[in-house]
């Protein structure tokens, strides 16, 4: 006698969809929050005065924070319940954010950013985990994820521009006061609109796997960065190499714990391990190119922080719509198709930034091809990394989607920032006017803000060629950054392209200890 065919799974209806525009709010919030602080610096060191290791503190530890954070806050979620984290980090942010706001002095930002960090890496595994169990129809929970995804990324395209608005009419805490209405409107909404998501029988907490799940990304992260800054020392070499030490028996422990925080089984699964490590390269590219086109806008074009968030507008846009398109398409082709023709496509973006001395056009032209050709990996890998996790570990799986964009994005800026720094030096050194003096001529060769300033100490005729000079070689470091995304966008592609044979799912063979546990669970609703 056959089995009757399962029954189709509910659908959402428009209770469930106005919960997901809620929870879009806090997606976009943590992004802008890694972007919108650049353009407020100048206007916040007249301010409050801080010391140079004290401005690196409050542009970094935000960044630092959400990384170490993440997968001690989704598994926290899947333990004590994704509604209940999800409020409290959106109620931690909101008062952070008044902090930082009004903060007078360089210690209590520090402290406030910190603050945010913590909370924001509360908000993204936990609203990951709502969207799976909200949306049970596999083509709704797509959609909703890509939607949830575009968010996440409009919030770091859309930063610059937001930034730019507020620093033409207000003071530079308004950039941090913008979330204080937002998050209200979360609070107060998701108790009616989003039933409480908590498994069964959740074991206990490991408190020494949360401190070192804290200790390594903060670690290899501020390692890679000092070196980026200082270059090659004890420090960074010491910070990088303990982060490893930590990583390394942090892995130990959670093979050897009942209930881990972090389930490593979950990496067995290629419809998994894949997307979830090529975020942490998608983070690279993106937060790494982004960096150097704002500043190519600003100091090489000498557009204003408002002109240059429109010129980066349409890379939003772009965005935008080629998520919603590429949603559809999952109905039809398998989504490591979808994404590496998209990453396959991205190659034309470091085409055009090759270009970029032919205008403005060429910059939002590449970016805007670099960003829609990745909105594919970032929307669909994202779904297959939570959908590839039972249920109970739907938390952890997406804060280690998460974790891989952020410690991306710090990858990206150190690494390829350092890159790019290297080659602006060494273009300087070949090519300094005759003329300037030897301290303003060290200080050129270091970054071409350090250049900018140099060039007005000097006279007329003098000045002019030092900051054109500089200008060039800005401009040369963005071609050598744009030629080495290319092989590594093809190498994206390809290896996507090897989770076409299991369509993007796990298979039974792909089975883990976890996905048994889950059989035997179900999730407690409130």
């Amino acid at each position: 006698m056959s089995a009757e065919p399962a029954a189709p799974p509910e659908r959402a209806g428009a209770k469930e969809w106005t919960a997901l525009a809620v929870l879009g709010v806090p997606a976009v919030l943590v992004m802008m929050n890694m972007s919108v602080l650049y353009l407020a610096l100048p206007t916040l060191s007249r301010d409050l005065g801080p010391s140079g290791p004290q401005l690196l503190w409050i542009t970094d530890i935000y960044g630092f924070m959400v990384a170490g954070a993440l997968i001690t806050m989704g598994t926290l979620g899947d333990r004590l319940g994704h509604r209940r984290i999800l409020l409290a980090g959106a109620i931690a942010f909101t008062g952070a954010s008044i902090f930082a706001a009004y903060a007078d002095s360089a210690g209590m930002l520090i402290a406030a950013r910190a603050i945010q960090g913590v909370a924001a890496a509360s908000l993204a595994p936990s609203s990951l985990s709502v969207i799976r169990n909200l949306f049970r129809d596999p083509a709704q929970r797509t959609l909703a994820i890509t939607i949830w995804m575009m968010s996440f990324m409009g919030g770091g395209a859309l930063g610059p521009l937001v930034g730019g608005v507020l620093l033409q009419y207000f003071w530079w805490g308004s950039v941090f006061l913008v979330a204080v209405p937002t998050m209200l409107v979360l609070v107060l909404t998701v108790p009616f609109l989003v039933p409480e998501f908590r498994p069964a029988g959740s074991g206990r907490i490991d408190l020494v796997s949360v401190a070192m799940s804290l200790v390594t990304p903060l670690a290899v992260v501020y390692g890679i960065k000092s070196l980026a800054a200082d270059g090659v020392g004890p420090s960074s070499l010491g910070a990088i190499a303990a982060g490893v030490v930590v990583g390394v028996l942090f892995v130990r422990r959670q093979r050897r714990l009942d209930s881990p925080l972090l389930d490593l089984s979950l990496f067995r699964i290629p419809a998994f391990a894949v997307p979830a490590g090529g975020m942490i390269v998608v983070g690279m590219l993106l937060f790494g190119t982004s960096l150097l086109t704002s500043q190519y806008l600003q100091l090489v074009l000498g557009f204003e922080p408002l002109e240059a968030g429109l010129w980066q507008l349409p890379t939003a846009v772009g965005g935008t719509v080629v998520a919603l398109w590429v949603s559809g398409l999952a109905a039809r082709f398998q989504p490591a198709v979808l994404m590496s023709a998209g990453a396959a496509l991205a190659v034309l973006g470091p085409i055009m930034l090759t270009q970029v001395d032919g205008g403005p056009g060429f910059v939002v032209a590449g970016s805007l091809l670099l960003f829609a050709g990745l909105t594919p990996f970032m929307a669909l890998g994202t779904g297959l990394v939570v959908g590839a996790a039972p249920a109970e570990r739907a938390g952890a799986a997406s804060a280690v989607s998460e974790t891989g964009a952020e410690l991306g994005g710090a990858l990206g800026i150190a690494t390829l920032g350092s890159v790019a720094t290297a080659v602006y030096g060494g273009y300087m050194a070949d090519r300094l006017p005759d003329g300037v003096p030897t301290e303003l001529a060290g200080r050129a060769g270091e970054t071409l803000p350090a250049a900018l300033e140099a060039a007005q100490q000097l006279p007329g005729a003098l000045g002019t060629a030092l900051a054109d000079t500089a200008r060039a070689a800005f401009t040369h470091s963005l071609h050598v950054h744009a030629l080495i995304l290319i092989p590594i966008l093809l190498a994206l592609s390809a290896l996507t392209l090897t989770l076409r044979r299991r369509g993007g799912k796990p298979t039974d063979d792909d089975r883990t200890p976890a996905d048994d546990h889950a059989a035997a669970s179900a999730p407690v609703t409130d």
